[in-house]
């Protein structure tokens, strides 16, 4: 019986981890509940789970939340995600880390922490799943180069004209998967692929020129690696979160979790490039992850600004990557060896990006 703490379990992430545990009562025992501040919703599954410690991000308390669990599934959205894998890891917890953040802006404090307490980091993400998958579930295997595919979003052949015109709306109306409204559209700008490039750099050890993207619309390959005698091994199946949250959980079992995967139905599988040039978050945060420090915090912390005036109908698209360039020029760059100095950088580069936008 796997014991869960489940924190953001009222998100995307949070619900269908929910949907794993239903399928699985018999695998698995929810011990904690903590969301942001949707108190009903977690009250009503306080009902479900009448034996789970719940709480609000105000009324969080580390020790009760992950004192009885085995493993800390850390579903948080945004920087505050960061905070709780880094108090998983001080109570020496599994983590299975679906929060993109924690490794963004903190992946050496991370990476470092849990090396330091021999605390397994498990990625959720589709894409780190299946790369963790194709490396037989090993960070040291031996690869040449880790892939990233991108479904490409909704503005895929956009040309620049037509983004300047998209809305909130549109941009909310992913082609292939379902996930929250921050996360949608920032797979919409493709700052969400840098942020996995940015994560598989902490996750797998490996320099920028090692990891690349390629756009794969049909989202079916989840990710490939490539190994010394040319092969690749790729993760295929159909766009279902359900599955690497689950592998996250019990690897290397498998449980029955999701339909198999019938490519005569598919059909056909199409490959092409990243269109950095029409995407330029991309291209912005793979600068901020080669320049380091606090750069990535900076970015992330920007971009969440940024992404949430888009959402308000404040801004137009494409002054998203405007306020990112921005923060990144304005904001002094440190170390980003401590937790108090990637908080700095965070607050500072949200200060910098609502004056960018109250300017605009």
């Amino acid at each position: 019986m796997q014991r869960i703490a489940l924190i953001g379990c009222t998100g995307s992430i949070g619900t269908q981890t929910l949907d794993v545990v239903r399928a699985h009562r018999d695998r698995f025992h929810v011990v904690s509940l903590v969301c942001g501040s949707d108190g009903a919703r977690l009250a009503a599954l306080g009902e479900e789970f009448p034996d789970a410690y719940l709480a609000t991000a105000d009324r969080f308390d580390a020790a009760r939340a992950f004192g009885g669990c085995d493993v800390a599934v850390i579903a948080a959205g945004g920087f505050a995600g960061l905070s709780y894998t880094l108090a998983a890891i001080e109570a020496g917890k599994r983590v299975a880390l679906a929060n993109k953040e924690s490794l963004v802006c903190g992946g050496e404090i991370v990476m470092r922490e849990a090396a330091k307490r021999g605390v397994e980091i498990v990625p959720v993400d589709s894409e780190h799943s299946a790369l963790f998958q194709a490396l037989s579930f090993r960070r040291d295997t031996p690869f040449e180069r880790l892939v990233l595919t991108a479904s490409g979003g909704p503005f895929l052949h956009a040309t620049e004209e037509e983004l300047a015109r998209v809305t909130a709306k549109d941009a909310l109306r992913h082609p292939t998967w379902r996930m929250g409204a921050k996360i949608t559209v920032d797979s919409a700008t493709l700052l969400n692929k840098g942020y996995e490039v940015i994560e598989a750099r902490w996750l797998y050890g490996a320099d920028f020129s090692r990891i690349g993207t390629v756009v794969h619309p049909e989202s079916i390959v989840h990710s490939l690696v490539y190994f010394a005698d040319g092969a690749a091994i790729a993760q295929l199946g159909y766009p279902d979160m359900r599955v690497p949250i689950q592998l996250a959980l019990t690897y290397p079992e498998r449980l029955p979790c999701a339909p198999q995967l019938d490519l005569a139905a598919v059909g056909a599988l199409h490959f092409l490039p990243l269109p950095a040039e029409r995407f330029p978050c991309f291209g912005l945060a793979l600068e901020a992850g080669r320049a380091g420090g606090t750069a990535p915090a900076v970015l992330n912390a920007a971009g969440e600004e940024a992404v949430r005036a888009f959402l308000a109908g404040r801004i137009a698209f494409p002054a998203i990557a405007e306020t990112i360039r921005d923060a990144l020029e304005r904001v002094p760059l440190s170390p980003a060896a401590e937790y108090a100095a990637v908080e700095e950088a965070d607050a500072r580069a949200r200060e910098a990006a609502r004056n960018h936008l109250y300017a605009i």
